[in-house]
C-alpha cells in the first residue's frame, strides 16, 4: 500500500502470544493468540484500544482498583461461535463500592474517574469472548495513586531494536504526518 493517502489508518492485527502472568501462574487461562488494537503506536492518532480475548478457565485477571481518565467498555460475550450468547460463566466485577455479578452477555462502562475493579472471572464453562476498550491512544490509568501505561509487548515504532516501553511518544503524531 506504500504512497497511498490513508495507508496509515490500515493496521493489520498481528497475534499476541500468552507471556507469564505472574510467578507459579499459567498462561492456558485464555485461547491463544490473542488479538490487540494498541492504539497511537499502531494507527497515527489513534485515540482507542481494545483487546480481542477468550477466557476458558477461570482466571482473576485484574486485582487492583483503579481509574482511567476516559471512558472504558468492558465486553462479555459468548465464545462459542457464531452464537454470542452462549454464555456459561460467572464474573465478578467490582465498580465503585458495588459488586456485579455476570452471567449473561453484558457491556458494562466505566465512565471517566470511577474507580472499577477486581475483575474476577470465577467459573468459566464454556469460553468467555472478552474485550476491554479503553478511549484512548493507549493503555494506562491510575493504580494505587499512580500513574501507569502499558503498550504490550510489541516493538517501538521509533526503535526497531527495542520492545515499547509506553514511553508515549506515538501519542504526539497524527495520521496526517
Amino acid at each position: 500500500m506504500s504512497g497511498r493517502k490513508y495507508e496509515k489508518l490500515v493496521y493489520e492485527l498481528q497475534p499476541e502470544y500468552n507471556e507469564a502472568v505472574a510467578e507459579g501462574v499459567g498462561t492456558d487461562f485464555v485461547y491463544s493468540p490473542q488479538a490487540y488494537f494498541r492504539g497511537a503506536s499502531q494507527i497515527p492518532g489513534a485515540e482507542f484500544n481494545i483487546g480481542f480475548q477468550i477466557f476458558v478457565k477461570p482466571f482473576f485477571l485484574d486485582r487492583i482498583p483503579h481509574i482511567h481518565h476516559v471512558d472504558e467498555y468492558l465486553i462479555f460475550l459468548g465464545g462459542t461461535f457464531p452464537n454470542l450468547f452462549d454464555f456459561d460463566a460467572e464474573i465478578s466485577l467490582m465498580i465503585g463500592d458495588e459488586e456485579y455479578i455476570i452471567t449473561k452477555p453484558t457491556i458494562v462502562r466505566i465512565p471517566a474517574g470511577v474507580q472499577h475493579c477486581p475483575l474476577n472471572f470465577k467459573r468459566v464453562d464454556k469460553p468467555i469472548f472478552f474485550q476491554a476498550a479503553l478511549m484512548q491512544g493507549m493503555f494506562g490509568g491510575i493504580y494505587q495513586g499512580k500513574e501507569l501505561w502499558y503498550n504490550g509487548p510489541g516493538q517501538c515504532i521509533y526503535d526497531a531494536e527495542k520492545k515499547c516501553d509506553a514511553c508515549r511518544k506515538c501519542l504526539q503524531e497524527t495520521w496526517e504526518k
